[in-house]
This record gives structure tokens, C-alpha cells and sequence, in this order.
């Protein structure tokens, strides 16, 4: 059978894999889980344990990540219109690779269905086959990055003590203030029921002007009115704690504070959250709106650089403002490849659209600019780096490439940014 018949074979009765059954597999050494996107795409976050290798370098690196050709293989990409993890499919067969899966999904439906994901920093890379053994062991692995982003500043030694605040300010961070509210007043009425209890079973609990409380329905209602003036912590006052029910108290009264303490902040930051969302809203409008303007003023400045050179104006005059211009593209193309790529930051289509569609304009002018130059113009060093970057930046802005689902308009602007991209030279 031809190659032509087997890739149709392979996409005719594609092997698939679930995100449940991936989920389940997790952590499996059986299973390979091999992410097909663009490095900076791993970069930014990939699925956990899973090996890097772009469509693009699967002829030229299986056999060195993949060594063994019957182990179980599971390829993926961005979306489910992203070809990258059925074309890597189709190579993999190809190469002899037997028991190849797809997850045809990709990372859009797992980031979307909330499992967790890794960046590349959060797990030790492969040590480079270049490297000998004795210097893997010198290397070691990778230096801890602290909360702030810098690396090695953090403590040397773990507190278990440390570990268990941080879970347990983890835990109140992640509930909603009724829910809070909710444990609070479980807890009033347990600690209740715990009094009556004590008085039930011992002759310690609690005594209201010298006589312990009953076990009847009025000692319960005594108990659960006394368990709510300890937890606003008013005071006992005509009820008083004897013996263990002393204990309980005093671990109720701090424990009430705590969670109510906590109900508070989350009522007094509620406002806070809104101001910081507020101005990190209107900071991001800023920086998209900044983002137009500087695409126009490089579509600007590359048109009046074309027009130099058709003036045959001298190399050197020319080479200093289209460096210029150029870096000034290349940071713009960067902030727009992060937007695509960063799941946080949710834009609006029609916003969107317009950015791609100027960077559309921006590639098309300067692929003419670039073929425009006279025959004794010689590039920079730093010219040569910072086109082969943008290039790379914006051909990574396709439709098959982003790891998330985007309208028809934007995936219209992608596609032919990406087929611009290769043109630039």
C-alpha cells in the first residue's frame, strides 16, 4: 500500500483516545503522551507528562524521543480543526510506529473541562543527549522558581508547618463567602450538640445559675444558645462551661473567630477584586489600543522605507530606520502571538479581527519591502535574527497552532497570516 492509501486508511478509522481515559492514564509509563504544537505553545502549558515534539520534527526526532515503536503513543494538538495531530498520526505510521492514538480534541477541551496543566518550567526537562552522564549528575535538577517568578528564592528547606498553612489559606481562598458562612453556622450547631452531649454523658458541661443544664429539649436549647453567644464571643453570662465543656468552648471561640474573620475579608475585598479588575481591564484596553497604533505606525514606516528604495536612497539610510521598524514589529507580533496563546486574557471578536487584520497588512508590506531592497543592501546580523523571529512568531498564529477555539473571522485572519509568515525572508 502507498503512503497516499495508508494516510487515507489511518484517517478513514482513526484510533482515538477520551479525555476521561486519558485523565485515568495519567502518570501510566505504558503510555506516551506526545504534544504536536509549536515549543512555545508547550512552553506556555502542555498536558502533564507529556513529550514535546512539534508536527515538523516528527520525520527527524521520533526515533530519538520515541525509541520504542510498539509502546502505546498518544498524539495531540490545539482543537479539534487543528490536522497537526492527525498528519503526526499518519507519520507515525509511516515510520512503523503500530499502536498510535489521537486525542483528537487537543488542549482546548482539556484546559476547557478544567484538568490541570503544566509550563515547562513546573517539570525537569530531558537531559540533552549531548551532555555525559557525569554531568547530568553535576547538573541536577532545575532550580525552584518562587512565587514572584525569580529562581532559587526560596527557602532551602521545606516546613511541613508552612505547607499545611498554605493549604489550609488555599482551601478558605477557594471557598464563597455564603460558603463560609454555611461552615461557620454548621460548626455553631455541632459544638451544640456536643455540650448537650457532655451534660448527657458526664456530670462535666455546662451549669446555668449553679445547676447543669438538663438532657431535655430545654438543656439542648440552653446548649445550642450557649454554643452561639461563644462564637460572636458576647460572653457566657448566665451560662457558664465546667470542665471538659471548658475545652470545647475555647476551641469553638477560636475556631468562630477564624472562619468569621474570613467571612469578613471576603465581604471587604469583594470590593477590592472589582478595583483590580476594573484597572486591569482598562490597562488591557490600553495596551490593545497601543498594540493598533503601533501596527499602523509600522505599516507607515515600512511604506516610506519601500519608497526610499524605489528612490534608490543610500543602504545605510535605509538599513537604520528599517531595523528600527522592524524590532518595533517584531515586539508587537510577540504581544499579539501571547494573546492568542495565554488562556487567561479574553478579547472581544471584533477587536480581535482588527489586530490580525492590520498584522495581515504589516506582513504583506513587508515581504514587498523586503524584496524591494537594492541588490547592495546587505542585512545586519541583528536584522537577520529579528526577521527569522517574527516569522517564526507569526506563523505560529494559525488556526491549527493556538491551543483554543476561535470564531470563523479570526480563523479566516490566522490562516492567511500564517501562509504570509513563510514569505518573509
Amino acid at each position: 500500500m502507498n503512503s497516499e492509501g495508508s494516510t487515507a486508511a489511518i484517517f478513514s478509522d482513526m484510533p482515538e483516545i477520551s479525555r476521561e481515559e486519558l485523565h485515568r492514564r495519567l502518570g501510566d509509563p505504558a503510555l506516551t503522551i506526545v504534544d504536536v504544537l509549536p515549543e512555545s505553545s508547550y512552553v506556555e502549558w502542555h498536558i502533564p507528562g507529556a513529550v514535546s515534539l512539534p508536527l515538523e520534527q516528527v520525520v527527524n526526532r521520533a526515533r530519538e524521543l520515541l525509541p520504542n515503536r510498539g509502546a502505546e503513543i498518544v498524539v495531540y494538538c490545539g482543537n479539534p480543526q487543528c490536522e497537526r495531530s492527525v498528519n503526526a498520526l499518519a507519520q507515525l505510521h509511516e515510520l512503523g510506529y503500530s499502536n498510535v492514538r489521537v486525542y483528537r480534541r487537543g488542549l482546548a477541551d482539556w484546559m476547557d473541562s478544567g484538568e490541570a496543566t503544566q509550563r515547562a518550567g513546573e517539570a525537569p526537562s530531558e537531559p540533552d543527549s549531548s551532555v555525559s552522564d557525569s554531568m547530568a549528575m553535576l547538573v541536577g535538577p532545575p532550580l525552584t522558581v518562587s512565587p514572584s517568578g525569580e529562581v532559587g528564592r526560596v527557602p532551602a528547606r521545606l516546613s511541613q508547618m508552612r505547607r499545611f498553612d498554605r493549604s489550609i489559606l488555599s482551601l478558605i481562598h477557594r471557598r464563597s463567602a455564603l460558603q463560609l458562612f454555611l461552615v461557620w453556622i454548621g460548626m455553631i450547631l455541632l459544638s451544640g450538640v456536643g455540650y448537650w452531649l457532655v451534660a448527657l454523658l458526664t456530670t462535666d458541661g455546662l451549669v446555668e445559675a449553679g445547676i447543669p443544664i438538663g438532657t431535655n429539649l430545654q438543656g439542648f436549647g440552653n446548649a445550642l444558645y450557649f454554643s452561639f453567644v461563644t462564637a460572636t464571643s458576647i460572653g457566657y453570662g448566665d451560662i457558664l462551661p465546667v470542665g471538659i465543656a471548658r475545652v470545647v468552648a475555647v476551641a469553638e471561640a477560636i475556631s468562630a473567630l477564624l472562619i468569621f474573620g474570613a467571612v469578613v475579608a471576603k465581604f471587604v475585598s469583594h470590593r477590592q477584586d472589582e478595583l483590580v479588575s476594573e484597572i486591569h481591564r482598562i490597562t488591557f484596553e490600553e495596551r490593545l489600543d497601543r498594540v493598533q497604533t503601533n501596527l499602523h505606525m509600522v505599516i507607515s514606516d515600512m511604506l516610506a522605507i519601500t519608497a526610499m528604495c524605489e528612490a534608490q536612497k543610500p543602504p545605510n539610510k535605509i538599513a537604520t530606520r528599517l531595523e528600527s521598524a522592524v524590532r518595533i514589529f517584531n515586539g508587537e507580533v510577540r504581544a499579539i502571538h501571547d494573546l492568542l496563546y495565554q488562556r487567561q486574557l479574553v478579547v472581544e471578536e471584533r477587536v480581535l479581527a482588527a489586530i490580525l487584520a492590520n498584522l495581515y497588512s504589516a506582513l504583506n508590506v513587508l515581504s514587498e519591502l523586503l524584496q524591494s531592497l537594492p541588490p547592495t543592501y546587505v542585512r545586519s546580523q541583528l536584522l537577520t535574527i529579528v526577521l527569522e523571529e517574527l516569522a517564526r512568531l507569526a506563523g505560529e498564529i494559525c488556526s491549527s497552532c493556538v491551543p483554543h477555539e476561535y470564531t470563523p473571522r479570526l480563523v479566516f485572519w490566522m490562516d492567511r497570516i500564517e501562509a504570509t509568515a513563510q514569505r518573509i525572508k
